[in-house]
């Protein structure tokens, strides 16, 4: 019912920068909450960035600062601004649509690897 696909992750050296980008396609108007989140090997996967259909925003304290989290609905693509880019920033990183019905259902793009190193 809806598809995402992601773009924009790659290779940086410590300090860079790398916007990513997730396409949001079918039942777009369900959507209650889009998100971004991260999982390195070894590691849980983490909630990065979120933004609310009101417009409200949200972030994991270890970005707050470096990472702005945005969307265009004419294009109805959401985009994660990733600046100051260390090593630890280091994983596979998701975009996520949420769905409230009854319950929440959680759809996933593939991933996109971004890898910090010198």
């Amino acid at each position: 019912q809806v598809q995402l696909v992601e773009s924009g992750g790659g290779l940086v050296q410590p300090g860079g920068s790398l916007r990513l980008s997730c396409v949001v396609s079918g039942n777009i108007f369900s959507i209650a909450a889009m998100g971004w989140y991260r999982q390195a090997p070894g590691k849980e996967r983490e909630l990065v960035a979120r933004i609310f259909n009101a417009g409200s925003v949200h972030y994991t304290d270890s970005v707050k600062g470096r990472f702005t989290i945005s969307r265009d609905n004419a294009k109805n693509t959401v985009y994660l601004q990733m600046n100051s880019l260390k090593p630890e920033d280091t994983a596979v990183y998701y975009c996520n649509a949420a769905v409230f019905r009854s319950i929440r259902t959680d759809y996933w793009g593939q991933g996109t690897q971004v890898t910090v190193s010198p």
